[in-house]
């Protein structure tokens, strides 16, 4: 942050009895998490998004109308109550027409949000002060199925981001079984490909190897992750191979959830709701190939029901949705494997953000 102090915004559901959005304190010393304050300003906040200066942070709201929000974080104007700025000020949200936005990033001067209910992606521009303009630029909607009965009748675009070189934004549609690849005209999503993954899977979240070359897919109607080759110069994704993220197969519906890869590219770590646990996977050398992933290690995740995790400065921050709680992991440089610190509660936790 730029006032030196390093902070996490959480988000939860409102609906489910979530404070909103949430901001903590980490200890300079290491991960630690200490609650400064909440604002109950906007409903069910699920997913969220810093600005590259870190000075606004983005929230979308998932309901049936669909919203996004921008929050100042530093500097003077901070919230009722807040000190020196802990609890960020809002600004009005701003419709995405669309249903359930799940997932956003800032892309090319805009914010663009994953709209799940309605299969879309939405952008709207951002003013120089980081604020949003007040109406949305475009809409790309998406089309196709999927085999799954009940998961798959519709298109449901689960994720949005932006590629290592800030040329492309790729989106992750559980429904559709494919990942795409978007870029802007005239402030409107405009889809470059479509690339297909296997029939099923549901493919959930995309996670970018800091090398640029590389990305991995979580599913979560099949708990398996797709090792894929990244071209940024062309803007297509080529999936190499499909491994599972868990070591048996497990009794029910696993519901893996979220994927993030270690700064240094040697490990991914995945979430798994139905099985509570986090999942360590090796990236494998060059005997391995660009393909090559092993699993090591699962360890339970520190509470029930992990809907996202997020990696910050050799710690893994995981929002558990159904136990209310942020749990937070030192991990182990030479392994990978997490192990666990401490958690604070945080009812109906949806996703972590470190700044």
């Amino acid at each position: 942050m730029t006032d030196g102090r390093r902070r996490a915004f959480i988000g939860s559901f409102t609906a489910a009895g979530g404070p909103g959005l949430v901001t903590a304190s980490l200890a300079p010393d290491g991960g630690a998490l200490t609650v400064l304050g909440t604002l109950n300003d906007l409903p069910d906040p699920s997913y969220l998004a810093l600005s590259p200066d870190g000075r606004t942070l983005y929230a979308v709201s998932e309901t049936a109308e669909g919203a996004v929000a921008a929050y100042r974080v530093s500097g003077a104007g901070a919230g009722a109550g807040a000190e020196d700025g802990d609890v960020p000020e809002a600004g009005p949200p701003v419709p995405v027409h669309a249903n359930g936005p799940t997932h956003l990033c800032v892309f090319a001067g805009h914010v663009l949000t994953a709209n799940y209910g309605s299969g879309s992606v939405t952008a709207v521009p951002v003013r120089a002060d980081g604020d949003l303009v007040r109406s949305a630029s475009g809409v790309f909607r998406h089309t196709g199925s999927g085999p799954h009965p009940q998961r798959q009748q519709r298109p449901h675009a689960h994720q949005v981001l932006p590629d290592p070189s800030g040329r492309w934004a790729v989106g992750v549609d559980l429904g559709t079984d494919s990942v795409r690849v978007y870029t802007l005209a005239d402030g409107a999503p405009v889809q470059h490909r479509e690339v297909a993954l296997r029939p099923g899977s549901g493919p959930r979240h995309l996670a970018f190897h800091p090398d640029g070359t590389r990305a991995y897919v979580l599913n979560e109607l099949s708990p398996t992750l797709v090792a894929c080759r990244w071209d940024a110069a062309e803007g297509v994704l080529r999936p190499l191979t499909e491994i599972p993220v868990l070591p048996g197969t497990p009794a029910g519906d696993a519901y893996p959830s979220g994927v993030a890869v270690s700064p240094d590219g040697r490990f991914v770590w995945t979430a798994t709701r139905g099985e509570d646990v986090l999942s360590v996977l090796a990236v494998g050398g060059q005997e391995y190939g660009m393909a090559g992933l092993r699993l090591i290690a699962t360890v339970p995740c520190g509470g029930h029901w992990p809907r996202a995790l997020t990696e910050s400065h050799g710690f893994l921050y995981v929002a558990n949705e159904r136990s209310g709680d942020v749990t937070w992991f030192a991990v182990d440089p030479d392994t990978g494997v997490p192990r666990r610190g401490g958690a604070i509660p945080v009812p109906a936790a949806s996703c972590v953000v470190v700044g």
